[in-house]
C-alpha cells in the first residue's frame, strides 16, 4: 500500500501541475479582439484590479445574481480554502506558525465545506433551470468533494488515523524518502479520492479557479474612448502600416 499509493500521489500532482500549466498557457493565449467588459466596468487599471479582487474574494456577481446560490458557494469555498490551508501540517516542518493557528477553524470548516457542497447539490436537484443544465459530471463532480469532505470529518470525529504516521508519509514523499503509510481504510479512501481530484482538475470546469483572471469581461477597463483595444494578433498589422 505505500509503494502504491506513492505512486499514485507521484502520478496524480504530475498530472495535475502540466495539466494546469497547459490549461493557463491555453487561456493566455486565446485572443481577446474585442472590448467586452461586463458594465458597469472600471475604468482603470485600478479599478479592475479592485473589481477582480472582489469576485474572487467576495463573488461579487454571484451575489448580485441569487443570494441562495451565492451564500452556499461562497460558504463551500471559503471552507475549503480553510481545510486546504490546514492541511499544509502535513507538509511543512516545523509547522508554520499561523497554519497552527489556524487548526481549530479549519477542522470546523470541513463541517461548513460539506454543508455549503449539500446545499449546491440540493440546487441542482430541485430548482428546475439549474436541473435542466445540470449534466451528468456536474453531480459527479459534487458527490466526489462530498466523499472527500466526508470521509476527512470522519476520520476526525469517527475512525481516528494516525495523522503523525500520516505527516510521515507526505514529508518522506516530498524528500523521496518513502515511508509507512497509515493501516486506515478512511484514510485510503479519502487519499483515493483526492488523487481522482488531482487528475481531474485540469480536464473539468472546476478550473475556474484561474480561468476567471483571463476573463475579458472582467480584466478589460471600460476605455474605448480613451483608448483604442487592438488585439495581439493584429498589432503587427497595425504596426507595418
Amino acid at each position: 500500500m505505500n509503494t502504491l499509493f506513492a505512486i499514485l500521489f507521484y502520478l496524480a500532482t504530475l498530472v495535475f501541475v502540466v495539466g494546469l500549466l497547459q490549461r493557463i498557457r491555453l487561456y493566455a493565449n486565446t485572443p481577446s479582439p474585442l472590448l467586452i467588459p461586463t458594465t458597469p466596468a472600471p475604468v482603470t487599471q485600478a479599478g479592475v484590479v479592485l473589481r477582480m479582487t472582489r469576485e474572487v474574494v467576495f463573488f461579487e456577481s454571484l451575489f448580485k445574481a441569487n443570494l441562495w446560490t451565492w451564500a452556499m458557494g461562497w460558504m463551500f469555498h471559503a471552507s475549503l480554502a480553510l481545510v486546504l490551508m490546514r492541511h499544509l501540517r502535513y507538509f511543512t516542518d516545523p509547522v508554520w506558525g499561523w497554519v497552527a493557528l489556524i487548526q481549530p477553524f479549519g477542522m470546523y470548516a470541513g463541517i461548513t465545506m460539506l454543508l455549503g457542497l449539500c446545499g449546491l447539490w440540493v440546487r441542482r436537484l430541485y430548482v428546475e433551470r439549474i436541473r435542466y443544465i445540470s449534466t451528468l459530471s456536474d453531480h459527479l463532480m459534487l458527490v466526489l468533494f462530498i466523499c472527500i469532505a466526508g470521509s476527512g470529518l470522519l476520520m476526525k470525529f469517527a475512525v481516528h488515523t494516525d495523522v503523525i504516521g500520516v505527516k510521515n508519509f507526505f514529508l518522506g514523499l516530498m524528500h523521496l524518502n518513502m515511508q509507512s503509510l497509515p493501516a486506515s481504510f478512511p484514510l485510503y479512501v479519502h487519499l483515493l479520492l483526492v488523487s481522482a481530484l488531482l487528475v481531474i482538475l485540469p480536464i473539468s470546469k472546476l478550473l475556474h479557479a484561474p480561468g476567471v483572471f483571463f476573463s475579458p469581461t472582467r480584466n478589460q477597463t471600460d476605455n474605448p474612448r480613451e483608448k483604442r483595444h487592438i488585439a495581439a494578433w493584429a498589432a503587427k498589422f497595425e504596426s507595418e502600416k
